[in-house]
């Protein structure tokens, strides 16, 4: 059973979750605030009747034992009472005191009656003493009220100490005062139907503005649900459009966009470089295949024609192959793991790599521009490979006689390196995606000389795993500048 409850609520929408939740917390403020008050005006009741009852009863009680009796003369001694005194008086007294709401009993000092002040059908009965309550009282206690049952109605009981004279401790009986609980009880029993006619208001209002703020709320979270299933079917441009709020929602919105963008973006990614590699392994493929035909058909009965195509063979089995390690090196850099720091001197390093490049810009003027005297923490073979094809790519892409600039610089607490050529600079529509595998602006003359398309990839890969960045300015017609900012710690 309890499984089952639990199943239950687990299965329930987050809205009627949240609603339950608020309205359980609601209920139980509105309790306990209704009980407060209530108990609270109850006190206050009971307490003002009592009070009531026995400022009405003082002067009456004043009145019988301290007032001198007629013909005798006045004196400090006639005005003090006796016993002899409150049994004379107790049958007028408890008579003075009883009216339609209340009714009073005389006891003396050993809590015996000496009086009862009923004698109309319409005055309420008087409630047999407590001997507990009553002995309170004989001893001195002013102050003794309580509530005792007395046929279907309940009865506020309070007992008055007869005293020789005001202040004196000699006590010489006991006024049972007596009044019914309904009229107090009527009160009560409105306001309970009050409160909770209010209460069950305050809830049903509660239960509604409650659906209204959490289905508001959780509208942006509905919006995801319905964007994830038109992405989990491949549409991409779906996005949540309540990223303009400031809450967490606006917040988990703007994430959740930021994340729909940069999946559609390596979901475009891939389907490049899907494309691109077919198109990569077609062109050797197709030549290998067209290369065995001819000697499927009897080529291998001619010498000359055997060498040429065995060569041609070789030529692209050699691409495919450069073509796969390539691919593999893109695999191994997504994992850090491969890059060995070391201290670099850079002007060092810079000379050495100078006498290399020049070999390599054979027909173009190779230019170094020194910088400052720094030493960096960095694996220099793979900061020289990313150098490397920086300048052979502005070798294969532009015609003999340009100028490639390479130099580094100090940019804050971090060192900016760059490679710059003179040559026609790389498309606008191009630079977005120079970086993808596989990905040329100028497919014909990249295959002509034997570009793969792998290397701009690779050499991102590795920057970003020397902990630094890379970046491309470039205009058509102005050549294009390759920068590398690395971290000097």
């Amino acid at each position: 059973m309890r499984a089952r409850v639990q199943r239950f609520w687990r299965d329930l929408p987050l809205r009627v979750k949240l609603t339950v939740l608020y309205m359980g917390l609601l209920a139980g403020l509105i309790t306990i605030l209704g009980l407060t008050l209530y108990w609270d005006t109850r006190h206050f009741l009971i307490a003002s009747t009592a009070t009531r009852i026995r400022a009405q009863a003082k002067p009456i009680i004043e009145r019988w034992l301290y007032s001198p009796t007629p013909g005798e003369p006045t004196s400090s001694t006639s005005l003090r009472a006796d016993a002899r005194r409150v049994e004379q008086v107790a049958p007028a007294l408890a008579r003075d005191l009883t009216s339609r709401d209340t009714v009073a009993l005389v006891l003396d000092r050993n809590g015996h009656v000496l009086a009862d002040g009923h004698y109309l059908p319409e005055e309420p009965l008087s409630p047999p003493p407590d001997p507990q309550k009553v002995a309170l009282a004989l001893a001195g206690e002013n102050e003794v009220t309580y509530i005792t049952s007395s046929g279907e109605s309940a009865m506020l009981v309070l007992l008055i100490p007869l005293r020789a004279w005001p202040g004196d401790p000699h006590i010489l009986g006991v006024v049972q005062m007596s009044t019914p609980l309904e009229p107090v009880e009527h009160i009560l029993e409105r306001q309970r139907l009050l409160l909770t006619l209010l209460g069950g208001l305050i809830l049903v209002l509660g239960v509604g503005l409650g659906l209204w703020i959490t289905s508001n709320t959780l509208r942006p979270l509905n919006e995801m649900i319905d964007v994830c299933q038109h992405i989990a079917e491949g549409d991409f441009s779906r996005r949540v459009p309540s990223s303009d709020r400031r809450d967490e929602i606006g917040q988990l919105a703007r994430a959740f966009n930021t994340m729909v963008m940069r999946l559609e973006q390596v979901f475009r990614a891939q389907q490049r470089f899907i494309a691109n590699a077919a198109h990569e392994l077609r062109t050797p493929l197709t030549a290998l295949r067209g290369s065995l035909e001819v000697l499927l058909r009897g080529g291998q009965d001619d010498p000359a024609t055997v060498s040429r195509l065995s060569q041609g063979m070789y030529r692209e089995v050699t691409r495919l192959n450069r073509l796969a390690e390539q691919l593999l090196d893109l695999t191994r850099l997504e994992s850090p793991l491969h890059v060995q720091r070391q201290p670099v001197h850079l002007p060092t390093f810079f000379t050495s790599l100078a006498s290399q490049a020049r070999l390599l810009a054979q027909g173009d003027t190779f230019i170094l521009e020194e910088g400052p005297d720094l030493t960096l923490n960095t694996d220099p073979d793979m900061l020289t490979q990313v150098l490397f094809n920086f300048i052979a790519n502005a070798v294969q892409h532009n015609d003999p006689g340009i100028t490639i600039r390479v130099g580094w610089a100090l940019d804050g607490d971090s060192v900016r390196i760059w490679v710059e050529d003179s040559g026609v600079g790389i498309a606008a529509k191009d630079l977005e995606h120079i970086f993808e595998p596989f990905y040329r602006g100028d497919r014909s003359r990249s295959r002509r000389r034997g570009g793969t398309g792998l290397g701009l990839a690779l050499s991102k890969a590795m920057v970003e795993n020397l902990g630094g960045r890379v970046r491309v300015v470039s205009e058509e017609g102005e050549g294009a500048r390759f920068e590398i900012v690395l971290p000097l710690a």
